[in-house]
Parts: structure tokens; sequence; C-alpha cells
């Protein structure tokens, strides 16, 4: 029956618009938390990562003080928040900024650091040497 399919896209529309809404008023992804950093090889490069192994970048525009990633930038690069502890190969200084809004960002030597949402699993990198949301973003880089 021609025109059988229009309810059922209707539908659809209306569902993502709800999806869209809700995340909205969510505020995006939650930040992921601190906990215990690690080390990770990838592509031949000593990185940081967080304690389920995903790879954690720093924001050129950021200072040491001050996160410049908020609102829509923070939904694609969720920061990490809570006071970070280091594991066992994690050199470097660990720290915490105030993120506008008061929550609590950690830091590793004078960076404040983020995920990114474009990194489905341990061991990917896909936001290194991007420049989104107002300037570069990096892989945090260390030595063992």
């Amino acid at each position: 029956m021609p025109g059988a399919g229009w309810p059922v896209a209707a539908a659809s529309v209306a569902a993502l618009v709800v999806l869209g809404v809700s995340a909205a008023l969510a505020g995006g992804p939650a930040p992921t938390t601190g906990g215990s950093l690690k080390t990770a090889t990838i592509r031949g490069v000593t990185v940081l990562t967080n304690a389920r192994g995903s790879t954690l970048y720093w924001f050129a525009p950021d200072t040491a003080t001050t996160s410049n990633c908020t609102g829509s930038c923070a939904a694609y690069w969720p920061p990490v928040t809570g006071t970070p502890a280091a594991g066992p190969s994690v050199t470097g200084k660990l720290g915490t900024i105030t993120r506008p809004g008061g929550t609590t960002q950690a830091t590793y030597d004078g960076h404040p650091l983020y995920t990114y949402v474009g990194d489905a699993r341990p061991g990917e990198a896909n936001g290194n040497n991007l420049n989104l949301n107002g300037g570069l973003w990096h892989e945090v880089t260390t030595t063992r």
C-alpha cells in the first residue's frame, strides 16, 4: 500500500527529536572521573589514559588554571573530573583546577585533561591533532 511508511517515518522523526532534546537537557555525556591514571603505547607513543584505557587529551587554548572547553565543546571532549591518582607508570605532576560551574577537573603537568567521544575503545587516539572547538587537541604524551 503506497504511503504506508509515512506513519513510521513520522514516528521515527518524533523519537529522534525527543532523544535530542533529552540529551541537550541532560548536558551531554557525563564527564569521566579522574581515578587511577595509567599509560599505554598507541602507534609507538606512550600516552596517558584513564583507568578504562581511554586516551587523555589536552586543549591548546587552556591554561594551567582555566579550562576553555565548555558547553558543546565539553559534550565532545568530556572533562576528566575529580582528583586523579597516579598508576605505577605515571610520572609527571597531577593536580586539579576548578571548572566554570564549580566542578573539579584533573590536570597533568599543568594541562586540564579530557577524553574524546570519538574514541570508542581503549587504544584509540582519534582526537589527536584535531583542530576543533576553537583550538588544537593533543594526546597527553608521557615518558615511562
